[in-house]
């Protein structure tokens, strides 16, 4: 991070310093962590002057929670202000290509689904609809004459027209039974049970206001395992190109693979552009309209991790692939695309940083980022040098910065205010030798922080496993919330995690719990010997998803804890492949189908080690989980039951994977920080 950035993050965001200067300082609630703005990614206009973001005020009355666009000058010069006010937020908002307009998504009284609203900014005045499409509006893109719209929308097979769809939809109400019938996998994604639609592509005419499915004559849609990727307007303006995969329905049994193709925005037949046994997922464009960058992944059955590659084609031949930046070996988590080169997000060991990547060459440099907070969800500008991005790290929720040539302006200054009043420090790091390798971990001391005294430790553990603990502001599992005044908090990144090489991320495979476990537990050893504030006799662990799986490990294979804490954690490997949304990675992990007797299912299965449960826990799950279903969280309490360990079971019936809704969060920190109490008096 150059000295000008440094100093501009100091004198606006090191509220470690500022508050360290103040005489009183509360820690976090959840009231507070609550009260905090979510702002959300910039939008800068072509001509780098004005920057669009949303910002959303949360509530634990849901009706009054409240998401609005807000503009800005993008120098700083002019605070922003709020431009919409009205009760349902807006979505999917971007510039027109030349004037001073601004387009978005949003279900406004009397939409029956998302709609398309523009907003003249020039004029002032209200958002004007601009569709009135039953099926809604999602993912809209405009071309660069700022005529037409490309946007998604689910569709029964066969059918095309928004008024036949419409008719469809009438008659599957008049069916006097209920049932759900498949024929081929998968059956349910996430939190939802899926149907037979698919996802199409259509073009709104913003002169004519006629609507156009861009799929009507494409083949692929005529398969059971079809499914559409990502798709983005071709140079020439009069094509489309997406990604998309026809091996949906095999995914019990293989990776789905996804090619890339161009269909006339009139419709027709497709055409395959690339068949290299890739695996796509986006495509885009550099704004001189020379090159198609493709983001994807060699075809491989085998691995249970593999990193998005980012290749370089010649448009409109879509020859000369080339690797750019073939020796970076990050995750790639965003990018936009100028003439001569890109502007991309990356996670590298625990932050977002960003670099800018030739397209001439595929060399690459640092832009910003350093050893504290994470920058993402950038945004281009024509002009040079000119860009939009997010700023956050544990201590700061995201604001909305702009770059210039010369200076870092902040945008947003959402939050600042507020967290002038409260304790939130940034994490230290540090490395453990575990297993012949450097794991990498975060420290966070509590609020209040008294060097003297001996604080007990908390282990917090991160889902995935193909994820990280990254010094970014989070609302499901803040830190800051948990450890309150009591408690350290040590945070892993085990062998699994992302940022560390794409073979970190693999060696994985076939060890999902065990290695990794001993990690967590080296970790933590480590820093009970290296910072003498923390009592290595009062220890406890907890983790949703992943962390959850791990923290049922902890409670099959170590009483090294007083108490644990598993959200969405499976208890039996076995059930967890048959009955999660996805199956095949989960074989892949422990090589081979649960009836195979490979040594992964037979000795790496907690459920199996059940006799040695005696730790007591804190269960919680989503009664609409089916990432990981309720039966084994069900499973584990019949367990825990019969062994008469103390625990207790906590159901969220609306809630998924995650634990969302504002009432039901609160109640979930304050459970659990009951029982860390309980244990780690």
């Amino acid at each position: 991070m150059n000295k000008l950035l440094s100093l501009s993050f100091l004198l606006i965001f090191s509220v470690g310093v500022t508050l360290a200067q103040q005489p009183v300082l509360k820690p976090l609630s959840h009231e507070a962590m609550m009260s905090m703005k979510r702002v959300g990614a910039p939008k800068i206009s072509p001509d780098g002057q004005w920057v669009i973001y949303s910002q959303q005020s949360v509530s634990y009355e849901a009706e009054s929670s409240q998401s609005d666009l807000w503009l800005a000058s993008a120098d700083g010069l002019q605070a922003p202000r709020k431009i919409t006010q009205t009760k349902s937020g807006e979505d999917n908002y971007f510039w027109h290509p030349s004037e001073k307009k601004i387009f978005f998504t949003a279900k406004r009284e009397g939409d029956e689904s998302a709609q398309l609203y523009t907003l003249d900014l020039s004029l002032g005045g209200d958002a004007q609809r601009l569709s009135n499409f039953s099926l809604g509006i999602g993912s809209p893109q405009i071309n660069a004459d700022g005529n037409k719209i490309l946007f998604s929308a689910k569709v029964f097979p066969g059918v095309f027209t928004d008024s036949l769809n419409k008719k469809q939809a009438e008659e599957k109400k008049k069916l006097k039974y209920k049932a759900r019938v498949y024929t081929s996998f998968p059956i349910r994604y996430f939190d939802t049970w899926l149907d037979e639609k698919q996802t199409h592509v259509f073009v709104l005419d913003l002169i004519s206001q006629k609507v156009q499915n861009v799929f009507t004559g494409i083949s692929l849609i005529q398969s059971k395992g079809f499914q559409l990727g990502s798709f983005s307007w071709a140079p020439d303006q009069q094509s489309v190109v997406f990604t998309a995969t026809i091996d949906r329905h095999t995914t019990a049994y293989q990776n789905a693979i996804s090619k890339i193709y161009q269909v006339s925005i009139h419709g027709g037949k497709e055409k395959l552009l690339v068949d290299d046994q890739g695996d796509y997922s986006s495509v885009e464009f550099s704004k001189d309209g020379k090159y198609a960058l493709a983001l994807g992944a060699p075809l491989n059955q085998t691995k249970v991790y593999q990193l998005n590659r980012l290749y370089r084609f010649s448009w409109p031949e879509m020859s000369y692939k080339t690797e750019l930046v073939s020796t970076l070996d990050r995750p790639i988590n965003q990018m936009e695309v100028s003439k001569a080169y890109i502007l991309a997000s990356i996670e590298d060991q625990g932050v977002d940083r960003l670099i800018r990547i030739s397209l001439q060459d595929g060399s690459y440099q640092a832009v910003l980022g350093g050893k504290q907070g994470s920058f993402n969800q950038v945004s281009l500008s024509n002009q040079e040098n000119v860009f939009a991005y997010q700023y956050n790290s544990m201590a700061i929720p995201a604001e909305v910065f702009v770059h210039h040539a010369d200076k870092e302006v902040a945008i947003s200054k959402a939050n600042l205010a507020l967290l002038k009043n409260y304790d939130v420090k940034d994490p230290e790091e540090f490395w453990t030798m575990s297993r012949g390798k450097k794991i990498r971990s975060f420290l966070m001391k509590p609020a209040s922080f008294d060097p003297t005294k001996k604080y007990p430790l908390l282990v917090l553990m991160h889902g995935g496993p193909a994820s990280s603990f990254k010094d970014i502001y989070g609302y499901r599992w803040n830190p800051h919330v948990i450890a309150g005044t009591e408690y350290v908090i040590v945070m892993t990144d085990y062998t699994g995690s992302v940022g560390y090489g794409e073979k970190f991320a693999q060696d994985i495979q076939f060890d999902p719990f065990k290695g990794p476990g001993q990690e967590i537990l080296d970790a933590a050893n480590d820093a009970i010997k290296r910072y003498s504030f923390i009592d290595g006799s009062r220890q406890a662990a907890s983790g949703a998803s992943y962390g959850g799986h791990l923290a049922n490990w902890m409670q099959a294979t170590t009483s090294h804890f007083k108490c644990l804490i598993s959200h969405a954690g499976l208890v039996n490997s076995e059930a967890q492949w048959g009955t999660s949304d996805v199956i095949w990675g989960r074989e892949l992990m422990n090589g081979g189908a649960p009836w195979v007797p490979t040594k992964t299912w037979k000795e790496q299965n907690p459920m199996r080690f059940a006799a040695n449960f005696k730790t007591p826990i804190l269960l919680t799950v989503g009664e609409n989980d089916f990432r990981v279903p309720i039966n084994n969280t069900l499973e584990n309490w019949s367990i825990l039951q019969r062994q008469k360990v103390p625990s207790k079971l906590i159901v969220f019936p609306e809630e998924n994977h995650w634990v969302l809704m504002a009432e039901n969060s609160r109640f979930h920190y304050q459970e659990i920080r009951n029982w860390l109490a309980t244990y780690l008096k």
